[in-house]
């Protein structure tokens, strides 16, 4: 035994942690779209919950990661506090599936047996090899992910090996014997358990670092059992911390019903156990020898049967947790349930933590359309209690975007699939147009009140028409809408001839409205302010055709290197179908403005001085 027996020990463990992490990150990358749904999908069935739980863990190898992710969720609103409970034990459960998996260190099959393919010492280069391939030779959907899930497997067999070696070697020396003889006593071995586990933040490699020591052929059961179940502990409180860093009651809970879960497991295993060896139920087990295998089973035992046992006392662990964390102070901010949603443990699901942006949006640009709709009932009548609203609302809309944008800020460096990157593309671009809608409907309201403070107002015929331009925009609105939440090309597509046919009708009402004032019919005082309003409604147009173009370049990226000129390939009538819209569009609404705009004679309108 030498220095480097040690040296490959660290190296050995640095890969098989290594190897843990690409795996489950990978899995979780190229699965988060499918993992969203069936964490959504859950009932108030606690049976089905539990399942979900167990194989959401078993899939991703991180029951923390679980339980983050279903913190998040209950802090979003997606899911209840009560729905939550069964995946929490679920979760615990399926974080035995890795410890299986490692047990292969177990198998012993000759050179001709069909068996060997499945000992570390093969999986583990044909993981590699598969996974390069994939990688290097490969450019299907998911490729780079899969790839990496299969090199993840490679490199986490290939440091078992190498750990295992390093065991070999100490335990030639009488090491290892040393370092574990204390672990004969249950609270050093359930501390030292703990301990390790909080350190590395994964019960699963605690478990295979175990099991790889397990191969020196001098841990017993009696040594080993504590430690175990420990290791429950040391990774519930990880959990724990994480989902209460800034989150609502709900969210806090979850976590702590992990803790009761996992406490209640290690009083039961202990007392178990100490009362079973005291009957003579476990002399044949007590001072045998384990192997990785016996390692794995034991821990798969434990927590089966005390998520069996245990089940029944869910509504008491969700009653005790009620009790441990209060509820918040009731709060009037309606868009707190919105804010939420963003919540960083999402981080690590990207398709989670985009769908929280994308609703976080869509009610951005919801606010913001009731506003311009709200804006545009004071150019008739100023009404200062809508005045108010608009501003309070304007408000919450920077509060919204101010909030969402630094949440996409953070998350683009987790975000490894080019899809994902795309549509955080398409989400910064539209985030800034969204809030633009609203400042428009702030500017509006604020042009209304000064016509007003200027004891002045618009003519008739000038009212009337802009009444004609309100029905244009909230038709461009609503394709804006329909674009963005539906991803709908169509709608993108038909948002450009409808700008047109604004551009050309705001041209018209200025036009009719100079011609007004220059025969007395339209206020001169009132000039600035209409030519205000256009102003912000030829910017109403324009955001609308950008939220347009930002969907085409996200669904058709083919075309951003190119944007520029298709758009003006599209206005310079080159395009047919762009053509026919844009012709339909321009009659129809021009033909709207003739018929709802009389010919007003000056000595026939009363003039609002």
């Amino acid at each position: 035994m030498n220095f480097f027996d040690f040296l490959t020990l660290a190296g050995g463990l640095a890969m098989f942690l290594y190897g843990m992490r690409l795996m489950g990150d990978s899995l979780k990358e190229s699965s988060s779209g499918t993992l969203k749904l069936a964490m959504e999908s859950v009932t108030n069935n606690p049976v089905k919950a539990f399942i979900l739980g167990l194989l959401v863990t078993a899939l991703i190898q991180s029951s923390t990661a679980t339980i983050v992710i279903t913190s998040g969720l209950v802090g979003a609103g997606i899911l209840t506090l009560h729905q939550s409970l069964g995946i929490i034990i679920g979760a615990n459960v399926g974080t035995t599936v890795t410890g299986q998996i490692i047990r292969l260190l177990d198998i012993d099959a000759s050179a001709g047996s069909i068996l060997r393919l499945f000992q570390p010492s093969s999986l583990a280069p044909m993981a590699l090899v598969i996974g390069i391939v994939l990688i290097m030779g490969f450019r299907f959907k998911n490729s780079k992910s899969i790839g990496n899930i299969a090199i993840g497997f490679g490199i986490l067999f290939s440091g078992l090996m190498n750990m295992t070696r390093a065991v070999d070697a100490l335990a030639a020396s009488g090491i290892v014997e040393t370092l574990f003889s204390s672990l004969k006593n249950p609270l050093i071995g359930y501390l030292t358990g703990a301990g390790v586990a909080f350190v590395l933040q994964s019960s699963s490699a605690t478990i295979g670092i175990l099991q790889a020591f397990s191969a020196s052929g001098v841990l017993t059961f009696k040594a080993i059992y504590a430690v175990i179940v420990g290791i429950y502990l040391g990774d519930c409180v990880t959990t724990f911390i994480v989902c209460a860093i800034g989150a609502e009651p709900d969210p806090k809970r979850v976590g702590i019903v992990n803790i009761l879960f996992n406490l209640s497991e290690t009083v039961a295993v202990l007392a178990g156990v100490t009362i079973a060896h005291r009957l003579g139920l476990l002399d044949g087990l007590w001072n045998l020898t384990v192997n990785s295998g016996i390692v794995a089973n034991t821990n798969t035992v434990f927590n089966l049967t005390c998520a069996i046992v245990m089940f029944p006392l869910l509504p008491v662990y969700e009653k005790l947790s009620r009790k441990i964390v209060k509820d918040a102070p009731v709060s009037e901010d309606k868009y707190k349930e919105k804010l939420e949603e963003l919540n960083p443990v999402f981080f690590e699901t990207p398709a989670l933590a985009l769908r929280s942006c994308y609703d976080v949006l869509l009610t951005i640009f919801h606010a913001a359309a009731v506003n311009i709709r709200k804006s545009r009932m004071l150019i008739k009548s100023f009404d200062p209690k809508i005045y108010a609203e608009i501003q309070e609302e304007e408000k919450d809309i920077n509060r919204l975007t101010d909030h969402v944008s630094r949440y996409m800020v953070q998350l683009l460096p987790h975000l490894q699939e080019q899809t994902h990157v795309g549509i955080l593309d398409q989400y910064y671009k539209v985030v800034g147009e969204f809030e633009h809608l609203g400042d428009i409907a702030a500017d509006i309201a604020d042009n209304m009140k000064e016509l007003t403070e200027m004891n002045t107002a618009y003519s008739p015929a000038a009212y009337t028409e802009v009444e004609v331009l309100n029905e244009l925009q909230d038709r461009i609105l609503s394709k804006a809408e329909l674009t963005f939440r539906k991803r709908d090309l169509d709608a993108a597509y038909a948002i450009e001839p409808l700008t047109e046919v604004a551009m050309d009708l705001i041209g018209q009402l200025k036009g009719n409205h100079l011609k007004r004032m220059s025969s007395g019919i339209c206020n001169v005082l009132a000039d600035p302010s209409f030519t205000n309003l256009m102003s912000e409604m030829e910017k109403l147009a324009d955001t609308c055709s950008n939220v347009g173009v930002a969907t085409v370049m996200r669904v058709r990226p083919e075309l951003a290197d190119h944007e520029h000129n298709y758009y003006h390939a599209l206005r310079s009538g080159k395009d047919e179908e762009f053509n026919a819209a844009y012709k339909a569009a321009r009659e129809e609404f021009f033909s709207r403005l003739s018929a709802a705009a009389p010919a007003f004679e000056p000595d026939s309108v009363q003039l609002h001085a």
